[in-house]
């Protein structure tokens, strides 16, 4: 089995719900096991500002799964859900990003792990911190070490899941 945190992402179609049914589609999925969840945060959108909050969260999980079976797993859960890649940083209903495949260091055209914004996200990095703040990064620093380098002032709990 194979440790993985999931960055999951929504800010359209009511966000948080879009979280809990991705959420609930994962944790019914045969090959994912021990899944833990960060609270859900409300967080100022990267890039473009003309558009809503996202919701955000970290999932971990255990899997046998390889990384691009996995990958292929969340962009269907993203499709079911409805996501369309209109602009770069846009909106969006559900996004779903490998942050960290256990400890391996994956750089394909499809996939890059571990995720190359996660440390400069408080959004990402917050959530990461409330489920696992010893892991141990690629870099040999821990993630609450990178925590106290993030201004997270805009980040607010919206739901305990």
């Amino acid at each position: 089995m194979i440790s993985v945190y999931i960055g999951m992402g929504s800010n359209l179609d009511g966000p948080v719900a879009q979280l809990e049914q991705a959420i609930l589609t994962l944790t019914n999925h045969t090959e994912l096991h021990n899944i833990a969840v960060s609270p859900i945060y409300s967080s100022k959108p990267v890039g473009p500002q003309d558009q809503p909050d996202y919701a955000n969260a970290v999932m971990r999980l255990d899997t046998k799964l390889s990384a691009i079976a996995l990958l292929d797993l969340l962009q269907s859960v993203e499709q079911e859900q409805r996501r369309v890649r209109d602009r770069h940083w846009g909106p969006r209903t559900l996004d779903l990003d490998i942050l960290l495949y256990g400890d391996e260091l994956i750089d394909t055209p499809r996939l890059s792990v571990p995720h190359p914004y996660m440390l400069e996200r408080g959004f990402v990095i917050q959530p990461l911190n409330d489920l696992s703040p010893e892991l141990m990064l690629a870099n040999g620093r821990r993630v609450q070490e990178h925590l106290s380098q993030l201004d997270t002032s805009d980040l607010v709990i919206i739901k305990e899941v």
